[in-house]
């Protein structure tokens, strides 16, 4: 094999596939990045067999072939080459000749015929939405899934369509988040959990072009996302998601309507007297025209005042302020409204639309004297 590229094509194209090489696994071939120029084209491979990455790159074929070389040696390698063009050269002893300009790398790689390849899917079943609007549900909903794989499938988010209706939702047992986006057609009904990892690594390659759009694939077992010169294909998370509409309610007794700035820097100065890993609470006293945001931890307290709009009755709620901050950080609007019942129950984060929906549990307090 004989391939010459830029070294910003190679860089780019290597960075993009090394999110699906496993940062530890017992399979060595999988800690590599197979480089297939046997066709009339580049493409990169990483596969970890939950996640795998394929993308085209540009450049010349000399000799065709195809060989599996370590991402982490190849990446470290060219990140260091001069800004030039790269020629990987391969020889029956599977060694790999890497040189640009005055510089030559000699690595040993291994057999092209051991890499996993990525499952071939049936493209038949797919919908399709912007390269900006995937991003963005990703960003606003990741944030609330678990990290805690006793719960598989609170790692992944639920991919929920419904004829011209995604729905994606998370949660973690203490919030959730739903983000639903109006698609340009109708959908025969489905439901998949795809797991959060995926989805992280997907958000930080795609572009956020409104004008460029993603294909989603679904079969039983794999979620398949192609844009541009790239497939990102994952497997999904066996079971059946929770029942987030039985969670949903838009009962009310207090409604607040305040500014998203103002909540936010409140409670972000409030975290000023709280140690990591302490779940002090922040407690909120919504009355008439003010919500008062109170805190009070071994290093000492805080109180502050922010002018709001209220409907209903006064209440009295507490929070863990880090999972406030986190819907804040997401929701693009100036003014958000709050929707609560009493202090047991969740309080809701909601536009008119219900383009988005936050739940956030309160949790139990000792009031601030």
């Amino acid at each position: 094999m004989k391939i010459i590229c830029t070294k910003s094509e190679l860089l780019n194209g290597v960075s993009i596939v090394s999110k699906a090489v496993p940062s530890k696994t017992t399979m060595s071939i999988l800690q590599c990045i197979l480089i297939d120029a046997e066709a009339d084209q580049i493409k990169l491979v990483a596969n970890d067999m939950e996640l795998g990455i394929e993308t085209v790159i540009k450049g010349d074929i000399a000799e065709k072939g195809k060989i599996a070389l370590d991402a982490r040696m190849l990446f470290d390698i060219i990140r260091k080459l001069p800004d030039s063009n790269v020629t990987i050269t391969t020889d029956a002893s599977l060694k790999a000749n890497i040189s640009c300009e005055k510089s030559k790398f000699n690595i040993i790689g291994k057999p092209a015929d051991e890499f996993p390849v990525l499952a071939q899917l049936d493209h038949s079943d797919s919908i399709t939405l912007s390269q900006y609007t995937l991003k963005e549900v990703i960003r606003q909903t990741i944030f609330s899934i678990s990290d805690n794989d006793n719960s598989p499938l609170m790692t992944g988010e639920l991919f929920d369509i419904n004829e011209d209706n995604l729905r994606v939702a998370s949660l973690d047992g203490h919030r959730i988040s739903i983000r639903n986006v109006k698609l340009k057609n109708v959908y025969s009904p489905k439901k998949v959990v795809v797991p959060g990892k995926s989805l992280s690594e997907i958000s930080k390659i795609i572009g956020d072009d409104t004008d460029k759009n993603v294909s989603i694939f679904f079969t039983p077992n794999h979620i398949l996302f192609e844009f541009d010169d790239t497939v990102v294909l994952s497997r999904l998370i066996e079971g059946e998601y929770f029942n987030v509409d039985q969670m949903i309610t838009k009962d009310y007794e207090t409604k607040v309507t305040v500014s998203k700035k103002d909540l936010f820097d409140c409670i972000d100065r409030s975290t000023l007297l709280v140690k990591e890993g302490d779940k002090r609470p922040i407690i909120v006293d919504i009355r008439e025209g003010s919500l008062e945001l109170k805190i009070n931890s071994t290093f000492g307290s805080m109180d502050e005042e922010i002018d709001i709009t209220k409907e209903g009755k006064d209440i009295m709620i507490g929070f863990n302020p880090k999972f406030v901050m986190d819907v804040l950080k997401v929701i693009d609007s100036d003014e958000i409204n709050m929707y609560m019942v009493n202090p047991k129950s969740p309080c809701f984060i909601r536009d008119d639309d219900d383009s988005y929906i936050y739940l956030v549990l309160p949790i139990n307090f000792t009031t601030v004297s």
